[in-house]
């Protein structure tokens, strides 16, 4: 049999081991084939989350440090770190997050619709829409997994209960969808805020 040179070798087994690294944080797919982007397609039928409570509520907990346990060991890292849930760089399954997206102001009647779906923000919430069932938190991944509600997560558990004030948003924007009907930009939503302005407002949890 051919010997590998020593120092091929070596840097094969280093190259190795960073993959299986950042595969630890997502549990899913080849971490050296992620798509550079996130893809935004078009909007499917049926039940539609808040696009301004996630931007406002939701979003900055994939920006936050957070306690990680993983294995016994304890920890902190984002959910949009590299090898977690980064749109280039993560190997955490569907959820995929743009770090640099910027607010998008709902006041500005230049918004409209059609302009912020081109936007890094909707990007981001389309992503996170994407794994949860609208209307039902118990069976969303984005509610299960950091909880290890009996499903695996490949960047261990972030959450220590249902009680964490985190968890309560996320709960409170998956289990309240737009009214029937209406978009992801329904003012209607608007009352998931006190008071009910997305600008002002504090996000409701109950």
């Amino acid at each position: 049999m051919r010997k590998m040179p020593v120092l091929k070798l070596t840097t094969f087994c280093i190259g190795l081991a960073a993959a299986a690294m950042l595969a630890a944080c997502g549990g899913g797919g080849d971490p050296l084939a992620n798509p550079s982007t996130v893809r935004n397609p078009t909007g499917a039928s049926g039940d539609t989350l808040a696009f301004a409570y996630f931007q406002k509520c939701i979003f900055p907990i994939f920006l936050e440090q957070l306690p990680v346990v993983e294995n016994g060991q304890s920890g902190t890292n984002t959910c949009s770190g590299a090898g977690c849930h980064d749109s280039r760089t993560g190997t955490g399954g569907a959820l995929r997050v743009i770090v640099s997206a910027q607010p998008v102001d709902l006041t500005d009647p230049a918004n409209t619709p059609d302009v912020i779906r081109t936007t890094d923000m909707y990007k981001n919430f389309y992503s996170a829409q994407g794994v949860t069932v609208p209307g039902d938190p118990l069976q969303s991944r984005l509610f299960e997994k950091p909880l290890l509600l009996n499903v695996l997560h490949g960047g261990g558990q972030i959450f220590a209960s249902q009680d964490d004030p985190h968890v309560k948003l996320i709960q409170y924007w998956i289990s309240h969808p737009a009214p029937t009907g209406q978009d992801e930009f329904s003012t209607a939503t608007y009352s998931m805020f006190t008071p009910a302005d997305p600008v002002t407002g504090t996000c409701n949890t109950q």
